[in-house]
């Protein structure tokens, strides 16, 4: 079965990683169908009941987006809100449509991992900081799988370096 890749990233034509991570996915339509929310959503207007609906197909789901301020862009944690519901993804017995479905993220990051940690700069592991989709996820249900994250854009971007994130991001969805 397919797994179904939601891409949260409000400027694609100016990533790096996410661009080419989307062009890599886009070779394989039998593994992975793409879905980039900020393409079919340009005024920010969910359709929840076709959201809910193209989840509901999926038995595997990777939300990827760009890691900034700590957090994921708006749009995600909109798509969380809205698409989320009571007595569809939890709290009734009809409800829990997310429940056993492999979720997982899969982030970018622009410092390098080391700096993410108690004795450096921003304090927190990037698992400490991920912990609250790792529990929105736990509450619906879901199967929630170990994230990828991808660090040091901000340091590189040369094209060796970017094409060295494509094996290791396709190796992580093959292994979900």
């Amino acid at each position: 079965m397919r797994t179904l890749i939601i891409v949260i990233h409000p400027d694609m034509d100016n990533s790096v990683i996410n661009k080419r991570w989307v062009a890599e996915l886009n070779k394989h339509p039998d593994k992975y169908h793409v879905h980039q929310l900020h393409q079919v959503y340009p005024d920010e207007k969910i359709d929840v009941e076709a959201e809910q609906k193209l989840i509901e197909q999926y038995d595997k789901i990777v939300f990827q987006f760009p890691f900034y301020w700590f957090n994921c862009p708006p749009l995600f944690k909109k798509w969380l809100d809205e698409v989320l519901t009571y007595g569809w993804a939890y709290g009734s017995k009809s409800g829990y449509k997310v429940g056993g479905k492999k979720i997982a993220l899969a982030v970018t990051a622009g410092v390098d991992e080391h700096e993410y940690s108690a004795a450096e700069k921003y304090k927190y592991t990037m698992d400490e900081l991920l912990r609250p989709f790792e529990l929105s996820f736990e509450y619906v249900k879901a199967d929630y799988r170990p994230f990828f994250a991808y660090y040091g854009i901000e340091l590189n971007t040369t094209p060796e370096w970017i094409e060295k994130s494509v094996p290791a991001y396709l190796n992580f969805l093959d292994n979900l």
